[in-house]
């Protein structure tokens, strides 16, 4: 089975750290993503994403982002149901942030850097440019000499 969510927007609050009872970092917040279409005649539409974060992604978020920060978030849909305070079952739809990244400006979001559960991420290089190439930076390669 396959539960895999990615998003991209601007938070609309600034987000608040909390600590459950066991000392666990906990953050939920919420990200309007632009819908991608627009009807004739009227103004995009926006989608509201309740998202979750635990631990060190938590941290990570409450450090560096504010209102209005663009947010990439990649995670896993997670429903559950509550009683609400007049005793009504509720049903809540939530994203649990596994990795979260900067994407605005540098300015905007004081850095450029991303966040992953797994923290795997090593230094990132920046991608060799070919534009400047000629004929003579190439060789060709003998078909029998291909490795498949």
């Amino acid at each position: 089975m396959l539960n895999n969510a990615v998003i991209m927007g601007r938070l609309v609050a600034d987000p608040e750290l909390r600590t459950t009872g066991s000392g666990i970092s906990v953050l939920s917040f919420t990200v309007a993503v632009d819908r991608g279409f627009v009807r004739q005649g009227e103004e995009r539409q926006a989608d509201f994403i309740d998202i979750i974060a635990w631990r060190q992604t938590a941290e990570f978020v409450s450090k560096y982002f504010r209102k209005g920060s663009m947010i990439a978030v990649q995670g896993r849909i997670q429903t559950r149901t509550y009683d609400d305070r007049n005793g009504n079952k509720r049903k809540a739809v939530e994203i649990v942030a596994d990795n979260v990244s900067f994407c605005g400006s540098k300015n905007e979001s004081g850095g450029g850097s991303s966040y992953s559960r797994e923290d795997s991420y090593a230094a990132a290089q920046p991608a060799p440019s070919y534009s400047t190439a000629d004929e003579g930076d190439f060789k060709e390669i003998p078909e029998d000499d291909l490795p498949f």
